[in-house]
């Protein structure tokens, strides 16, 4: 490395420029941000045991060397040397800044032998665009790439996640190798696409994918597809009754499409094993309109034991907008139909609103005969306890004011608080004829009875306990 021994400036200058006008071809690799790039560096043979070396810029100093032979792994940097006329070296952990002109170069005595690198490194993701694709639990989905022609032998290949730099070694299935499980990979060539197939989806599945075309040199060719799966959960549940002994049907549209697909109607709570109700009974009767895009099955003649669940469509996939879900409850006839019984005529037939017969005892019995008037005796029983109530609480209420109001007058009186005008007209009246003194007893009671408003409504009981503290005093 004798170009960094000269100290004259100018003339390492003029030699670096030698040395870039007689340069090789120019070397272009690709790199991920993150992740890392190799450099192959061809040299002529002959000079299998010299030193080489990686170099950035203009390789003016020996600040601008990274790695030699002689150093294996210097920080980020490692090299490796075959021994037959190719050196490589190794740039790890890349970062944007990485980007840029590198040189392989090979020490000897005058001018040393390089080769140019253009370093590119671009950011772990893909893409710019993203399709997007809709599947359905239990049924199949896929997503188709281009490719342009030089690419048409190219290794292509699928893989989850949008990562670029690790689709190909994390790849789910390639083009060698064109079945791998539920993955399956076809190739047409007249149209440069491929598509991708993936059966029995569970919503698992769902999420980014990523389809590659590797090219030997530069960076593979991406694009990007985001999977949706719809779970069984939404499909359309449709609650139909029927009565036992007549005709029920059931009504099931299906996809413009699916109008030469054979339609079909089956039972069972888990639609992967019901049994197929048109093929396994004669009283199941299916009849397509292609008119309207759907088809119907009638029962003829409803069975207690055809209650459950139903699954009708048009499509043996089992894609969810091809499917209806029923669920039919058999029914019978007095529990949807109103009784209504006459019992003007002793003995007389008992009817329903349809004219039919009904059995007697079945009325006799029947819940509603003893609920209704239960709660009607119920009822008026409160209403009297209610009632009594209030009127003893207002009758005690008006006596107990009576009586205090009589207890306090006759106090009043034995204590000699009474007017003394009172006690002269009552000396006087006794010494009346008895026959006169009744009448003005009678006449003063009766003034008395007028001017107090208070006695006009006291009990009889209560008049007589009031006269009887009167004589006393």
């Amino acid at each position: 490395m004798r170009m960094w021994s000269l100290e004259n400036l100018p003339f390492t200058l003029y030699i670096a420029l030698i040395c870039v006008r007689s340069a090789a071809a120019l070397i272009h690799v690709f790199g991920y941000e993150g992740r890392q790039a190799v450099v192959y560096c061809p040299h002529i043979q002959g000079y299998e045991d010299y030193e080489k070396y990686l170099c950035k810029n203009e390789c003016g100093n020996d600040d601008d060397v990274l790695i030699k032979t002689t150093e294996t792994n210097k920080h980020k940097y490692s090299t490796k040397d075959d021994g037959k006329g190719l050196f490589t070296a190794t740039i790890s952990d890349l970062s944007l800044t990485d980007a840029g002109k590198y040189w392989c170069g090979v020490t000897r005595t005058g001018k040393d032998i390089y080769s140019e690198v253009q370093l590119d490194v671009v950011e772990d993701r893909c893409c710019d665009t993203t399709s997007t694709v809709q599947g359905n639990e239990e049924s199949s989905a896929s997503f188709s790439c281009t490719y342009e022609p030089e690419n048409k032998d190219s290794e292509k290949y699928f893989c989850r996640g949008n990562q670029p730099s690790r689709c190909l070694q994390n790849a789910l299935i390639t083009s060698p190798n064109q079945q791998n499980g539920r993955f399956s990979l076809t190739d047409d060539k007249a149209s440069r696409r491929f598509t991708l197939t993936i059966t029995s989806l569970t919503k698992q599945d769902a999420g980014s994918y990523v389809c590659g075309v590797h090219r030997n040199t530069g960076l593979d060719l991406f694009e990007a597809f985001e999977l949706a799966v719809q779970g069984w959960c939404c499909v359309k549940t449709n609650k139909l009754k029927g009565i036992v002994g007549h005709p029920v049907t059931m009504h099931c549209p299906y996809p413009p499409q699916h109008r030469d697909n054979r339609k079909f109607l089956c039972k069972g709570y888990n639609r992967k094993n019901c049994t197929d109700m048109v093929k396994t009974q004669s009283r199941f009767t299916l009849q397509d309109d292609v008119s309207s895009s759907s088809f119907s099955v009638m029962i003829t003649e409803l069975k207690a034991e055809d209650s459950g669940t139903y699954w009708c469509g048009s499509d043996s996939q089992w894609n969810v907008g091809n499917h209806v879900k029923i669920q039919l409850s058999a029914v019978f006839e007095h529990q949807t139909t109103s009784t209504v019984v006459s019992t003007s005529t002793v003995g007389s037939q008992l009817t329903n609103t349809t004219g039919k017969p009904i059995n007697r005892m079945s009325v006799l019995f029947h819940p509603v005969v003893y609920i209704i008037p239960a709660l009607l005796l119920t009822l008026t029983f409160a209403l009297v306890i209610v009632c009594k109530c209030r009127m003893d609480k207002r009758r005690g209420t008006r006596a107990n004011v009576n009586r205090d109001k009589t207890n306090e007058a006759a106090i009043e009186e034995v204590l000699g608080e009474a007017d003394i005008y009172a006690n002269q007209e009552l000396v006087l009246s006794e010494k009346l004829p008895t026959k006169q003194r009744r009448a003005c007893q009678r006449n003063e009671y009766a003034g008395e009875e007028q001017q107090d408003s208070v006695y006009r409504n006291i009990s009889a009981s209560e008049d007589i306990y009031v006269n009887d503290i009167y004589i006393n005093s």
